[in-house]
């Protein structure tokens, strides 16, 4: 008798303003799958994807989680980009659905339940090496915040008011503008009038094309104005003619210059495979989802079964050997990776890694068991 496969859902935003960061996380999603396949499954289980489109809307995103709950009863989700959209997911995925969640995007910190590991980067490791490092290279002490307005600039933003006010800056400006705002012109006046040294950009697509290219437009590089964007990667950079954001700085867990002999055999193997304009990224999520994935894998593997409870407890501690940037690790009791990260600058399209930083650890917050949580999972 053949068992039942595994099944493993996805959300990837395949159609909307994230599409070109939707589409490649599920290329990687396909990509890892197969690979797990191809060499025997998960506990001589074959798994099977399912693979939703969020359309980079949250009511679609919630809805799609409902129903890989309900209807096609995975065992698993992975997927989610915008931290309003992980909270969506969230509603359905795990407080209704009690399924284990993995959220694969870096972003700003602070998730803290039982059922929801996070794979991708977070403030302590972005924004603590980061801020300090480029004011005592650059000597800058002035910061502009210009910002979309949901949860992930608000926390960072806060949390890079604390950094640069401790190193002897200010913050000069900071602005709220909705997700799918486009008019930047009196925003890149008051930068301008400022005389800020320092844009720390949390717009977002499709918002920071204009943007990006208003400032541009305005001299702001010209003046020696310094550009950071946490999020940014090589395809965001595909998204801009390259003198809009020469220059621009940013720090996250993999980048496609990143030397190591995995992390280079991996993106030849996904640029064989999907060429094309949508690549194998960090800023969007392509790392985080492939770390993610092999880290349950790993935890399938030492539970020796798909019993929830087994698997998160395995979780808990997952580690692997190989991965993009570098090994990775959860750091037990956080949910949270324990990664390598670069500091890398933007220059004539490209990203040049300028800081390895090495392993950082999330220091996020020690989140509660099942048991304490109230919250049982499906057995």
């Amino acid at each position: 008798m053949t068992q039942a496969s595994i099944k493993v859902g996805m959300i990837a935003e395949e159609t909307g303003a994230l599409s070109f960061m939707g589409r490649a996380n599920a290329n990687v999603a396909r990509m890892v799958v197969d690979e797990i396949n191809a060499n025997g499954g998960l506990l001589g289980r074959k798994i099977e994807l399912y693979l939703e489109d969020g359309a980079t809307t949250d009511a679609v995103a919630a809805a799609k989680a409902a129903k890989l709950v309900s209807q096609d009863k995975v065992d698993v989700i992975f997927g989610g980009i915008y931290s309003s959209t992980r909270q969506a997911i969230k509603g359905p995925a795990v407080v209704k659905g009690r399924t284990l969640y993995i959220y694969p995007e870096q972003y700003e910190g602070q998730e803290c339940d039982p059922l929801i590991f996070c794979t991708g980067p977070v403030p302590a490791q972005q924004l603590d090496p980061l801020i300090p490092w480029l004011m005592h290279k650059t000597g800058a002490r002035t910061f502009y915040l210009p910002s979309a307005d949901y949860i992930w600039p608000h926390v960072m933003n806060e949390r890079v008011r604390r950094l640069v006010t401790a190193n002897g800056g200010s913050i000069v400006g900071e602005e709220y503008h909705p997700l799918d705002h486009m008019e930047y012109d009196e925003t890149v006046a008051r930068i301008m009038s400022s005389g800020s040294e320092v844009v720390f950009n949390t717009i977002v697509p499709p918002g920071v094309v204009p943007f990006f290219a208003q400032l541009h437009n305005a001299g702001f590089q010209d003046r020696g104005g310094q550009l950071i964007c946490t999020y940014f990667d090589e395809n965001l950079l595909g998204l801009l003619p390259a003198p809009h954001v020469e220059g621009l700085y940013g720090c996250l867990d993999f980048y496609q210059n990143v030397s190591d002999p995995f992390s280079k055999t991996l993106l030849g193997a996904y640029d064989k495979r999907y060429p094309g304009k949508e690549q194998f990224t960090g800023g969007s999520a392509c790392s985080g989802l492939y770390r993610g994935i092999k880290l349950w894998a790993a935890a399938v593997n030492e539970a020796g079964s798909l019993r929830q409870e087994d698997v998160i407890a395995a979780l808990d501690h997952a580690g692997i050997a190989e991965g993009p940037g570098g090994p990775a690790e959860m750091v037990p009791g956080q949910h949270h990776v324990r990664m390598n990260m670069y500091i890398a600058k933007a220059k004539s399209g490209r990203f040049e890694i300028v800081e390895n930083l090495g392993a950082i650890a999330p220091d996020e917050a020690r989140v509660p068991s099942v048991a304490e949580s109230g919250r049982r999972p499906i057995a």
